[in-house]
């Protein structure tokens, strides 16, 4: 239940962020969910290959319920880094409205 509200949050906040800047609202929520997994994804893959090279062994009978809550920090993380990235990259890249040299006519 806590994960479908962190979901939630993350897509509303990338959903806000696309509809700020005029973007496509519900790609950039999928882009956002997605990063969380992907970030949780290689993390745990970084930990299963360094647990590996310390000789530490994981068996199948392992509860995955300390893993999951180890990855989470660094799926938001991924998240963060990817919401700083598009904010900074689409405010860069705006077309700022000159304002008054388009409203006047000769």
């Amino acid at each position: 239940m806590l994960g479908l509200l962190l979901i939630y949050f993350i897509g509303e906040k990338f959903y806000k962020l696309a509809a700020s800047f005029d973007k496509s609202k519900w790609g950039y929520t999928l882009l956002g969910i997605a990063a969380y997994y992907v970030g949780t994804f290689v993390f745990a893959v970084l930990l299963w290959i360094v647990l590996d090279l310390w000789g530490v062994t994981l068996n199948e009978g392992m509860d995955s319920t300390a893993l999951s809550i180890v990855v989470v920090p660094f799926g938001l993380l991924s998240c963060y880094g990817l919401y700083r990235f598009l904010k900074k990259h689409w405010e860069k890249n705006s077309v700022e409205d000159p304002g008054v040299l388009d409203d006047m006519e000769f």
